[in-house]
């Protein structure tokens, strides 16, 4: 089965092929980075607007470098939710009327679903159960998979996600949109010991993750402090620190809340430097496996939502074409494959 992916829940536009014998076949990706930088964060009108220029061509060239036809598609996989409610229709919409113009199923895919099952997309994959630590700029989380569809939430952020805290944090210390990337890079010329910052919600039991007080203390810290570049990556230093520690920490528990011995990492986040290679030390010392997806399946694209959406339509899934964006989705209401 040949499906074609479509993701349009924020600000990148995914479009990719995905063959249920060979393969990811094709996918291309738009980011909007530019078009948003000037406000500091993203505009939802402008990621829709944007969103309608460039779908079109995407699918176009898509289609080109897999070599293949819409002849040739068996189903189309688009992002359903959660996310932007008006970037999310123009993809929706777009999928809904291929599928009835080309005859072929729909499905609309669960964002964070997608996220959770790109590592399958790499040839080092992990197999069911694991511990899914899924890490972006809208959401944190902490899932116990036994299988595509068997979610049971463990844990997530109450305020604040990690990758929107470094976003902030970094606009606190001057830098660029998108922060969380700069803030990485930042942080590389930072020095240890200098400041420690609190871990939060990790000296209570519990799954639940929060950072936004620790965005208010980093806060408060860059006001009493000096602006010189060493000082600012001495606290860029500390802020990962104190994610990557809490991220960690509560990873561990759940771990050893659910008996588990292996851990999937995804979203924007787990592009990190610093998270891979302490969850790397972390492993070797505790006796569990880790996973990621390769950098490029990190952030939102087609290829995860075309794979997610291949499985369902293989398990003959289907969504009604008069069916509706979902902004708000909760994970664990997904149904088994």
């Amino acid at each position: 089965m040949k499906v074609l992916g479509i993701e349009t829940s924020c600000d990148e536009t995914g479009i990719a092929i995905y063959d249920s014998q060979k393969g990811l076949l094709a996918h291309q990706l738009y980011s909007q980075v530019k078009l948003h930088a000037d406000y500091g964060g993203v505009v939802p009108e402008l990621a829709s607007r944007d969103h309608v220029r460039k779908i079109v061509p995407l699918i176009q060239a898509t289609l080109t470098q897999a070599n293949v036809s819409n002849k040739d598609i068996d189903g189309i996989a688009f992002t359903r939710g959660p996310g932007l409610i008006g970037a999310l229709l123009v993809g929706s919409s777009l999928a809904r009327a291929l599928a009835y113009a080309w005859d072929v199923p729909a499905l609309g895919v669960h964002h964070m679903e997608g996220h959770l099952l790109a590592p399958m997309l790499d040839e080092n994959k992990p197999s069911f159960p694991f511990v899914a630590l899924l890490v972006s700029g809208g959401h944190s989380m902490l899932v116990e998979v036994k299988a595509i569809g068997d979610y049971t939430v463990l844990g997530e952020s109450v305020d604040d996600a990690a990758g929107e805290a470094f976003d902030k944090t970094a606009k606190l210390l001057g830098l660029d949109y998108p922060g969380g990337p700069l803030l990485a890079k930042l942080a590389e010329k930072g020095k240890a010991g200098h400041y420690k910052f609190p871990r939060p919600m990790t000296d209570r039991p519990g799954l639940d993750m929060s950072f936004s007080g620790l965005k208010t203390f980093v806060a408060n810290t860059i006001r009493k402090e000096d602006k010189d570049e060493q000082t600012q990556a001495n606290i860029a230093y500390a802020f990962q620190e104190a994610v990557v520690d809490t991220l960690l920490i509560k990873c561990r528990r759940a771990l050893k809340q659910t008996g588990l011995k292996r851990i999937v990492m995804a979203g924007g986040v787990a592009a990190n430097k610093k998270l891979r290679d302490e969850f790397a030390k972390a492993s070797i010392k505790d006796g569990f496996d880790v996973f990621y997806p390769s950098f490029e399946y990190c952030t939102d694209n087609g290829a995860m939502i075309a794979y997610a959406g291949c499985q369902r339509l293989l398990a003959n899934e289907r969504t009604p074409l008069d069916s509706k964006v979902l902004p708000r989705w909760p994970l664990d209401t997904l149904t088994r494959v």
